[in-house]
């Protein structure tokens, strides 16, 4: 996994009227938590692009004054309108201990259901990893080449060595939707079937039974002539 450097410097004071004033100034307040201590520090926001700003996942070499230390960004808070970001969690890592990290997933590969019309749906942008620091990628190839409509894959579908996912099993990463055009097709088919009426199946209760035919009538009639003539 690649590695972004961010260059931080100690705050002198915390609290919100110092953390705006950081921002103000084109800083981003920070906190460096895993150590024996918690350091609360700020650095450059331009530093943050290539780290926030990507599809793929990085480890963060941190130098704070001359401190210097491997981390990865555990948690990072956004303006809700303007989108600038306000505030970044480090979590210092070691390569002896496990860690959980937020990887980026690709779909790669020729859907079937897509060369039919359907569209490919990445239902998960990230998948949490818990592994050691060596094992984690930067991101996750989800090959689709076998997804026809209405088909997925799932989390329990991946198959990585040294890696555990911990979100869930059932959990769909990718889909195929079938397009509305097709739907429709299916549904007005269906529509069609349900009221064409079965072959030889009874008449409706409350239905007119079919008249009989001219002849039998007059054979119904001729015991009634018989009668008049005695």
């Amino acid at each position: 996994m690649k590695t972004i450097e961010i260059i931080g410097y100690r705050r002198a004071n915390l609290g919100k009227n110092d953390a705006q004033k950081i921002r103000e100034e084109g800083n981003v307040p920070c906190v460096l938590y895993g150590g024996q201590e918690q350091v609360h520090f700020y650095a450059p926001v331009i530093l943050f692009r290539d780290l926030i700003y990507t599809n793929e996942a990085h480890f963060v070499h941190l130098n704070i004054e001359g401190e210097e230390c491997q981390a990865i960004m555990q948690e990072v808070q956004f303006h809700p309108v303007s989108e600038l970001i306000l505030h970044v969690d480090f979590l210092k890592i070691s390569e002896d201990r496990k860690i959980k990290m937020d990887i980026p997933t690709r779909l790669v590969g020729q859907s079937p259901g897509v060369s039919k019309g359907g569209t490919l749906v990445r239902k998960r942008a990230s998948l949490k990893v818990f592994a050691f620091p060596k094992d984690m990628p930067d991101h996750i190839d989800v090959d689709c080449s076998e997804l026809d409509f209405h088909h997925s894959v799932k989390v329990g579908d991946l198959k990585f060595a040294n890696l555990e996912f911990v979100d869930p099993k059932k959990a769909s990463i990718a889909v195929v939707e079938v397009p509305r055009s097709a739907k429709l097709a299916e549904e007005t088919a269906a529509a069609a079937t349900a009221a064409a009426p079965a072959a030889g199946a009874a008449p409706a209760a409350g239905a007119a039974a079919p008249a009989a035919p001219a002849a039998d009538a007059k054979k119904a009639e001729a015991p009634k002539k018989d009668e008049k003539k005695k």
